[in-house]
């Protein structure tokens, strides 16, 4: 097996200079560089991991916190973090808080003892366990998605209330009047936010604010089902429905369907959270697109600069979502994409 002596040799230069190239601990001429890079390809050069974080404090590991498993959402974004940071030698630790406070917390802490370099973290609705922790053992982190009151913690995030009015206008253009919003668990920046854009397109429309139309399906495909049931068992039913999240746009059109109500010829249907097979239903749903993998790899890209910068400037990213045009709301075939915030 190769050592390090040896690919110093083959490049011709100090078994220092290669451990620099390798660490990234000092800047390195692009020829000697690319000349020890040559060398460890030629030779199959391994690093000893183990070795080198003993010597230089890190680990080149992120751990990660999403809710990958229960909300699919997150497995698009656990796929942007993982392409980057194999880009920049990082490997992955993956861990499910189950959008759990206090599950959450105890993940953190198990990433955090297997000497990760840094988190990213889809915080929950009630984070306080998860910012002490944090802060009290000085972790760098990153929270993505959800927004949380944390003027030490950058954050990356998606538009949300600019483009939930987006859908609200659009379906008012086409005539509706009663138009509701399942929206998801609250405490998350995510549902505040989308509430407030539903009010602000209803507003926007000159339609009035019926607080009967807002509903909370949790989050979840199970709670966004019961959500539409009640709805649908109102004097005055909705003609228009606008769905927080993918999950329970997939609860709302089980709802629908049992209850014998067509889309669009019976309620017109948009929803927040565009996802690999919306374009197969049908009718084929319009729907808001967020960045996730975008929003994943941003995250990595905001952690790195953190730790090349321990003491710069929290900062939080807002990403722009788009507006996937199908017939789910009513309109004819004609899809088009264009950007809402």
């Amino acid at each position: 097996m190769a050592t390090m002596a040896d690919v110093a040799r083959s490049a011709g230069v100090s078994v220092a200079t290669v451990s620099h190239v390798l660490n990234e601990t000092r800047p390195v001429r692009p020829h000697t560089r690319q000349a020890v890079l040559d060398a460890v390809e030629k030779l199959g050069y391994t690093p000893n991991t183990l070795a080198r974080s003993l010597v230089t404090s890190r680990t080149r590991s992120i751990g990660l916190a999403v809710s990958a498993i229960s909300n699919p959402y997150f497995t698009e974004i656990l796929q942007g973090v993982e392409a980057g940071a194999l880009e920049h030698g990082y490997s992955l630790l993956i861990a499910d808080p189950h959008d759990d406070p206090a599950h959450e917390r105890t993940v953190v802490q198990l990433l955090h003892e297997r000497r990760v370099d840094g988190m990213i973290v889809a915080p929950s609705a009630d984070p306080r366990e998860l910012l002490a922790y944090l802060g009290r053992h000085e972790v760098p982190a990153v929270f993505l998605d959800r927004l949380v009151e944390a003027p030490r913690i950058d954050q990356v995030v998606t538009e949300n209330a600019a483009p939930t009015a987006g859908l609200v206008t659009h379906l008012a253009g086409l005539g509706h009047r009663r138009i509701a919003l399942i929206a998801g668990r609250p405490g998350l920046s995510t549902t505040h936010e989308r509430i407030t854009g539903y009010r602000d397109g209803l507003a926007a429309a000159g339609l009035p604010y019926d607080e009967r139309l807002l509903v909370h399906g949790h989050s979840e495909s199970a709670g966004a089902e019961r959500a539409t049931v009640a709805l649908l068992s109102l004097p005055e039913p909705p003609t228009a429905l606008v769905t927080a999240n993918n999950a329970m746009t997939i609860g709302a059109l089980r709802a629908l369907r049992d209850s014998g109500v067509s889309v669009p010829e019976d309620i017109a249907l948009c929803c927040f959270d565009d996802f690999a097979w919306a374009d197969l239903f049908a009718p084929r749903l319009t729907a808001v697109a967020q960045p996730s993998r975008d929003i994943g790899a941003t995250a990595v890209r905001v952690l790195l600069d953190r730790l090349a910068e321990p003491d710069r400037p929290a900062r939080t990213v807002r990403l722009p979502c788009a507006f996937v045009h199908r017939t789910s709301c009513g309109c004819p075939e004609q899809p088009r994409k264009g950007t809402l915030a």
